[in-house]
């Protein structure tokens, strides 16, 4: 819906209709509630049954001697380790399988797939080439 249809219903209709309509809007009984689901079921006889496997159930661990806080300054000290890159990462996943294939004779050009390369980005989401590189 545009703004002008938008703005020409509420000058029509009136400026109150348009407004959301919250659980102050109406009658002192009215709760909107965020609209979760009930955790139980509601009797023809007005009565509530709960539900325990309906009711959601939160699983804390125990902090207790958790020397980490929830706050970390700006003033602390930048990481140690270098930000990851493409070469990182290759040299890191890949280029081990590959070494110890050549080594052991078996690296072929034409079997570069079980190294993770895809010749081709067809069925893809997302091409990677040459159209979504970063310019």
């Amino acid at each position: 819906m545009g703004v002008l249809s938008t703005l020409m219903r509420g000058l029509v209709r009136g400026a109150d209709r348009m407004s959301e309509f919250t659980s102050k809007r109406g009658s002192n009984t009215h709760y909107k509630g965020r609209g979760s689901r009930p955790a139980g079921l509601n009797l023809s006889s007005g009565k509530f049954i709960a539900i325990r496997a309906m009711i959601p159930e939160f699983v804390v661990p125990s902090l207790e001697g958790f020397k980490l806080k929830p706050y970390v300054s700006y003033r602390s000290p930048r990481g140690t380790e270098p930000p990851v890159t493409v070469q990182s990462l290759f040299d890191e996943a890949v280029a081990p399988q590959i070494k110890a294939d050549f080594e052991e004779g078996k690296f072929s050009k034409d079997q570069l797939e079980k190294y993770g390369f895809e010749p081709t980005q067809e069925g893809k989401l997302f091409k990677l080439y040459p159209k979504n590189y970063v310019r």
